[in-house]
């Protein structure tokens, strides 16, 4: 596991489903696609589009790609470049 990233603050967050855990699983809230207090996760930071996450239930880091708003080309989107 592991430790929580120094970036993290709790004034940052996003509402993603974790691709690690399943914490999710079983609230009303998030299975309705609503926000609730406990199922959120540290934005890290942010790339235009790509969003640098943290679960704060396993402390897993991935990166999620929202599409809003993307300010890098698809190529790029596709490629991983940044």
């Amino acid at each position: 596991m592991l430790p929580r990233d120094p970036q993290a603050d709790i004034g940052r967050r996003a509402w993603v489903a974790c691709p690690n855990c399943d914490d999710r699983q079983g609230c009303g809230d998030c299975e309705q696609d609503r926000t609730c207090s406990e199922h959120w996760r540290y934005l890290l930071s942010n790339t235009g589009s790509l969003l640098h996450l943290q679960c704060r239930s396993c402390t897993h880091v991935w990166t999620h790609e929202t599409g809003f708003g993307a300010t890098r080309s698809v190529w790029q989107r596709i490629t991983g470049a940044r």
